[in-house]
């Protein structure tokens, strides 16, 4: 039985520096992200736009968005099989190219999760992450690859570290 969810964000512009958007220059790309009562989310372009490089672009948004929604789904299915996660931390990356006329596209973002688990088959940790993939909401919505070369490590048994790319 399928399901809709809905999800709602208020996103607002706080650059305009008096001038609005007058020149490419006048404008700053500041704005705000909100969902609900959660803490805001301060965002920006990419400094490469013109934008504060202390704030969240939406480039990174979006492969943060990819890389929590594999972890959510693979934690899922650990669970499910009796594979005790202990540990998960991913240094994913994307790779976004631009046009001359001022549009682009991300052409792959490549997941690197690092999973330290403390119980279950090390090699059903590893295989889970292609069914993960599968399984995530993000991944199955965007039109370029996303690809994943995981690593699990055992608590007793750090020597078992392997590479699974995908």
């Amino acid at each position: 039985m399928e399901r809709s969810h809905a999800y709602r964000v208020q996103v607002e512009w706080t650059g305009n520096l008096g001038r609005g958007t007058e020149t490419y220059s006048s404008y700053g790309r500041d704005h705000t992200v909100r969902a609900g009562s959660k803490p805001v989310l301060l965002g920006s372009a990419d400094p490469s736009f013109r934008g504060d490089a202390t704030r969240y672009n939406p480039e990174e948004l979006l492969v943060a968005a990819l890389s929590s929604c594999h972890m959510l789904a693979y934690l899922h299915l650990c669970a499910v099989a009796g594979v005790r996660v202990v540990s998960y931390r991913d240094e994913a990356d994307g790779v976004m190219e631009t046009r001359p006329d001022g549009g682009g596209e991300f052409r792959k973002v490549t997941l690197h999760p690092h999973v330290t688990i403390s119980g279950g088959d090390p090699d059903q940790a590893r295989s889970l992450h292609v069914e993960a993939h599968r399984r995530c909401f993000i991944a199955s919505s965007v039109k370029f690859p996303v690809g994943h070369e995981a690593t699990v490590d055992e608590v007793d048994r750090p020597e078992a570290t392997r590479r699974t790319p995908s």
